[in-house]
């Protein structure tokens, strides 16, 4: 099956996503102010010099493409989020509090579809559906209360990074140690019965 192989060939993506939501968590445990300001002023670069890029696209090429308008309406809005982040903080942290709590959202369902697929080929699928669990659950919870304070949700995001990232090294590990000791022959995965 195609997903097991796949599974062993790439554990170490499942390692390095599990390290670097360690550091990412240790990170913004360690600095959850700092954590907060840096995501912001990074989000603010990155929007005014995507729109400001844009704009100079959309001039530069205004008399050879009749499109080019579409180009200038993304630069504006680029330029007018990168600004409206500068102005107001806070509505940019709501902001990204919300595509935090979807991104948690839609990476569990995928990681359940996932586990779903591995449950026949492989022991310990259940490390993925737990971080699934987790990752849903830590959603909803910013989905639902997005306003209870930015040093509150963003201890709640190191902690479910720290839970991601050792689940993950966890799966990985016996990834690579099926991979290592040859288990998966094919037929070798767990029972179907």
């Amino acid at each position: 099956m195609y997903s097991e192989h796949l599974l062993m060939r790439s554990w170490w993506v499942l390692a390095l996503r599990g390290a670097a939501a360690i550091a990412f968590g240790a990170i913004t445990l360690a600095w959850p102010g700092v954590t907060v300001l840096s995501l912001l002023t990074v989000f603010a670069v990155y929007a005014l010099l995507g729109g400001g890029v844009s704009v100079v696209g959309a001039f530069s090429n205004r008399k050879h493409g009749g499109d080019w308008w579409a180009l200038l309406l993304l630069g504006i809005c680029g330029l007018a989020v990168g600004i409206l982040t500068i102005i107001n903080p806070l509505l940019t942290t709501f902001a990204l509090i919300v595509m935090i709590g979807v991104n948690a959202l839609v990476s569990g369902v995928f990681d359940i579809v996932l586990a779903i697929r591995l449950r026949k080929v492989i022991q310990g699928e259940w490390l993925l559906v737990l971080n699934a669990l987790i990752s849903i659950a830590f959603g909803i919870l910013i989905l639902m209360f997005p306003a209870a304070g930015t040093f509150a949700l963003v201890w709640m995001i190191g902690v479910y990074a720290l839970l991601t990232g050792i689940l993950l090294l966890t799966l990985a590990w016996r990834a690579y140690k099926l991979k290592k000791d040859g288990a998966f022959g094919g037929s070798s995965g767990r029972s179907a019965a």
